[in-house]
């Protein structure tokens, strides 16, 4: 009885893809470290005969309600319930509707999934999702001037997860990997137009994510120096070194999530459309 209270029931009720509540959830419960949610996604609820099915969800597995429903009416229903059953609810988007209705004075759509429209910056999205996974790994590397961002790095630093995340905002985004006694195309230090990152971590994190990866792939017969500490120090050195002769930043993602990495090269790439060049990194 004493574990169970260390968790508790989140009921996250979208009428889209629930990816705002799941955000805005997770950078709540993160706070607290005695307990963890037990996450119950709703999404597309949009429908009375929908809200039904997560209204006995909720009945089962009392907790607390998250939602983000522009019907009004479907909206009401869902408190009336939260309320009849004593239990707490927060629509999240009530006070953003709340400031811009004050300062734009103006009525809002109540348009369900409206940020998921299909328009140019959605087109924008998945032309950029195409063109980093075509570009992945330094594939195509002709084609790279075509980029927006090109992550440069050596092996488990990121890279892939980075440019989906970044293409996921827009971005066309290529990677290239730095692998010892390899040369790096000849392409990548005549860029014109794509900002130029560099990824490092320390030899101990960059040594277990390997080590890692080799005992999740029982692979035999790989290169001892790919989990060697000082050949991979000397790895990093040497991207390092390449960063500063190109005049290109660098990012120590040892302690970042990939959220952090991306937000930061972000702020470079707005500096370098504006400036036409990257700010020296401190």
């Amino acid at each position: 009885m004493g574990k169970s209270r260390h968790y508790f029931h989140l009921h996250l009720v979208s009428d889209s893809t629930g990816e705002t509540l799941m955000t805005v959830a997770r950078a709540a419960t993160v706070q607290y470290e005695a307990v963890r949610a037990i996450e119950h996604m709703y999404p597309l609820v949009r429908t009375h005969k929908q809200l039904d099915r997560v209204i006995g969800q909720i009945e089962q597995a009392p907790g607390i309600v998250l939602y983000t429903l522009v019907d009004k009416e479907i909206a009401e229903r869902l408190e009336r319930f939260c309320r009849e059953i004593g239990i707490p609810f927060v629509n999240i988007l009530d006070p953003v509707f709340a400031v811009f209705q004050s300062y734009l004075n103006v009525p809002f759509t109540r348009r369900p999934g409206g940020q998921h429209a299909l328009d140019a910056e959605y087109f924008k999205r998945i032309d950029a999702l195409n063109y980093t996974m075509m570009h992945d790994d330094g594939q195509i590397a002709e084609n790279l001037n075509q980029a927006d961002i090109v992550l440069v790095g050596i092996s488990r630093t990121s890279k892939t997860p980075t440019c989906i995340y970044l293409a996921n905002r827009g971005i066309k985004c290529a990677n290239v990997p730095i692998v010892p006694d390899i040369p790096l195309p000849a392409e990548l230090t005549r860029l014109s137009h794509p900002l130029v990152v560099g990824l490092v971590a320390s030899p101990e994190r960059i040594q277990q994510i390997r080590q890692n990866r080799v005992l999740s792939l029982n692979s035999e017969g790989y290169n001892d120096l790919y989990v060697d500490r000082r050949e991979i120090a000397r790895e990093i050195a040497a991207t390092r070194r390449l960063c500063v002769e190109q005049g290109w930043p660098l990012i120590d993602v040892t302690r970042r999530s990939i959220e952090e990495t991306a937000a930061e090269i972000m702020e470079l790439f707005r500096h370098f459309k504006n400036a036409g060049r990257a700010p020296d990194l401190a």
